[in-house]
Parts: C-alpha cells; sequence; structure tokens
C-alpha cells in the first residue's frame, strides 16, 4: 500500500512530504480506495496526452523564461534533484537558461495542469468561517 502513495517513477513518498510541509513529520499511510487509483490513473492517462502534443521538452521547458532575476525567495531541494537538474540544464539547453527559471517553467506547467484538481482540494478542505 506504502507503494501507491509513492510517485512511481522517483520512489517519492507524496503523502509524508506533504505532512512534513503540513508540520507534522510522522510518517501517515493513508486508507486508499478503488475510486482514488481510477482517478490517478485517468488524470496520469490525460497527463501523457498532453505531454505528447507537438511542444519537445526542450521547447516546453529549457529555452524561454520570463523571469528577469532570481527573486528573494530561497527553496530547499535534494541535494540528488539539484544534480540531475543542473545536469539537464548543462547537457540537453547547452547552460542556456538558469536553474531558477528551469523550475519556475516547470511549476508553471504543474500549476497549469493540475489547476482545477488544487482549486478543487482547496475549495473542498477551505471553509470560511462567514
Amino acid at each position: 500500500m506504502e507503494q501507491d502513495n509513492n510517485n512511481e517513477e522517483n520512489g517519492i513518498d507524496e503523502q509524508y512530504l506533504m505532512s512534513i510541509m503540513a508540520g507534522s513529520p510522522q510518517k501517515e499511510v493513508p486508507v486508499q480506495n478503488a475510486d482514488l487509483q481510477k482517478e490517478k490513473a485517468v488524470k496520469k492517462n490525460k497527463l501523457n496526452t498532453k505531454k505528447s502534443s507537438d511542444i519537445s521538452y526542450m521547447e516546453q521547458f529549457l529555452t524561454h523564461h520570463t523571469m528577469t532575476k532570481r527573486g528573494d525567495k530561497s527553496i530547499y531541494i535534494r541535494p540528488e534533484y539539484h544534480e540531475r537538474l543542473s545536469r539537464i540544464i548543462q547537457i540537453i539547453a547547452d547552460d542556456q537558461i538558469p536553474l531558477y527559471a528551469y523550475l519556475d517553467n516547470i511549476l508553471a506547467y504543474h500549476f497549469e495542469m493540475f489547476e482545477k484538481e488544487i482549486t478543487d482540494d482547496f475549495n473542498n478542505k477551505y471553509r470560511p468561517i462567514f
């Protein structure tokens, strides 16, 4: 069951990461049902369909950026992810885009792809006081 919660490609326990961000470092094992698994499969198929569009990975993430400077916010990522992202930029993009711009492009794509799901989850959990 724990493996169902992991990002299959990277071996990341997303539920655990979300619990850490919420301030609860204990590992939680949520109960999964068949409907959630079907929903994940549908989302994955939708993501794969959009990925296979006419735009290549390099065109999507590594050739353009709108950020003019790095910004004043710091984020922390795993050293192995930093190394992996840096290598992608060095090799595929010929060091033509900064790391912060590459991450910005990845996040912009993520929010575009999952905007409805994020909004729905947020609205389901957020209840106004009045």
